[in-house]
């Protein structure tokens, strides 16, 4: 069973209230709509909420900052279903509306800069990923400085990309990093520490540290539970990994209580 890591992506929203009556009032409804169903996994539903919301946005103008927002959320759910050839014009597209509204050096620039790489990093387009997260990560270093969430994000995806390459020992420092960035500044019970516990677990797995990477799975799948309920895709991840691990410990008992609990999210997920 193949060992997955949990990309750490970000949606995207306005910060200020911008012109636009009720048609911003609309667009801004189907952004929440889309983003509540994306949290909650339904991502059919999130893909088609965003679809709507982009329509709306468009009216603001080609290139008004609200068409970038919401290309981005749409790129994001994309993504995440594994529609990359999908995803990556409408990140590109976001980035050219950024940089030219935004400028160089702005965080939502970084943002769709670290969703990007993400696209390619999941394509194995190393190469190409690995420029974009590093410009992502200096813009959010300029901005917000050295120890803030957004930076902390950035670093695990690098990580993972260095795991994805087995460059075992740059991913586990990196990822050392991030986590010490996250708990200072997130607290304990919060999904993107979760997410690295998940993913610090797989780099630990494939250097077979296969006490070390137990202990991740548990604590992250005590945050995911609290945080995103048991019926979440990213929990059914989770437990996919955790099951592998046992069952390469030879805990083959354990391995299938998990799989088949794993079977049963994704069966409740087909039917909604």
């Amino acid at each position: 069973m193949k060992f997955k890591h949990i990309a750490l992506c970000a949606l995207q929203f306005l910060a200020f209230a911008l012109p636009g009556g009720a048609q911003e009032t609309t667009w801004s409804q189907d952004l929440e709509v889309g983003s509540m169903a994306y949290r909650h996994g339904k991502y059919a539903v999130a893909e088609l909420a965003f679809s709507e919301a982009l329509t709306k946005a468009e009216k603001f103008g080609a290139e008004d900052v609200r068409v970038a927002t919401t290309l981005n959320n749409l790129a994001l759910v994309c993504e995440t279903q594994g529609k990359y050839v999908e995803a990556e014009p409408l990140y590109k597209r976001a980035l050219t509306i950024y940089e030219k509204v935004r400028g160089a050096e702005h965080p939502d620039l970084a943002t769709a800069m670290n969703n990007l790489a993400l696209v390619y990093e999941a394509q194995g387009k190393y190469t190409e990923a690995e420029p974009i997260f590093q410009q992502a990560l200096t813009i959010q270093k300029k901005c917000f400085g050295g120890e803030h969430a957004s930076v902390a994000n950035t670093m695990a995806n690098i990580a993972a990309l260095y795991a994805d390459q087995k460059k075992y020992t740059e991913a586990e420092q990196l990822y050392g990093e991030s986590l010490a960035i996250e708990e200072k500044v997130l607290g304990a019970d919060n999904v993107s520490l979760a997410k690295n516990y998940n993913n610090l677990a797989v780099v630990y797995k494939k250097q077979g540290k296969l006490k070390e990477a137990e202990e991740l799975y548990k604590k992250s799948l005590l945050i995911y539970e609290k945080a995103l309920g048991p019926d979440h895709p990213e929990v059914a991840i989770l437990l996919e990994n955790y099951a592998a691990l046992l069952k390469l410990a030879g805990r083959d008992a354990e391995a299938n209580e998990l799989a088949e609990r794993v079977k049963v999210i994704r069966d409740k997920l087909d039917k909604q």
